[in-house]
């Protein structure tokens, strides 16, 4: 799936040749015209990336950063702009960006310096603490921990709970989990799902939190509640 971009630049033509170079390059685009508007276009869209002016009318590209940031989101962005002083550059990093080109720019190097913070950008996922409500599970430490502390769970039952947590906004078949946490290609084991389903359920089930659901007749989903 091609990564997808938010362009923000109050300039429509550089706004629309960014877009351009980006879509040639293989990749989904957004715009905006400010920053106000990146932000509303963000509450309603998942961006891998943002391609941000700093000079924008209402809500500058500085303060963009710093309301992501404050609000937790960590979108990669890359500032793209006329502003190439030293005190500038600093500022852009301090607030949060991932990088700094200075117009005039070459589309090439665009290009190229996007496909690099994709690729770390990928690279820090792959290695996230993955969260549910109080559950946080870090994929490669092999730990989970509810409400902070941890939480012992068997390979298996740690198998599961990722498979649930990864597939959060899904209702999942018994038949998948045989197939993604057993590699099991039939339904006469179903029993065991349920079984470690409910050895999960006695290890992270609180008075405040019964976040994996049984959906009747369908499967199973975690949620946040």
């Amino acid at each position: 799936m091609a990564a997808r971009i938010l362009v923000v630049d109050d300039d429509t033509a550089v706004r629309e040749m960014v877009c351009d170079a980006l879509e040639l390059a293989g990749y989904e685009t957004l715009s905006a015209i400010d920053g106000q508007q990146a932000l509303s276009v963000l509450q309603k869209n998942h961006a891998d990336l943002v391609v941000s002016d700093i000079n924008m009318p209402k809500v500058d590209g500085y303060e963009l950063v710093e309301k992501l940031r404050s609000r937790g989101n960590q979108t990669p962005v890359v500032f793209l702009t006329a502003r190439n002083e030293k005190p500038d550059i600093g500022k852009g990093f301090r607030v949060g960006a991932d990088d700094y080109i200075s117009k005039p720019f070459g589309i090439e190097e665009l290009v190229l310096r996007v496909a690099a913070i994709l690729r770390r950008s990928i690279s820090s996922e792959s290695s996230k603490i993955l969260s549910v409500g109080p559950i946080e599970v870090d994929v490669d430490a092999v730990t989970v921990k509810l409400n902070a502390k941890s939480v012992s769970l068997s390979p298996t039952e740690f198998k599961l709970l990722l498979v649930l947590i990864e597939n959060r906004s899904r209702v999942v078949s018994r038949q998948f989990l045989l197939d993604e946490v057993w590699d099991m290609g039939f339904s006469e084991s179903a029993t065991v799902v349920d079984t470690y389903i409910s050895y999960l359920r006695k290890k992270l089930h609180t008075p405040t939190f019964e976040g994996i659901r049984t959906v009747r007749g369908f499967g199973f989903q975690i949620t946040d509640k």
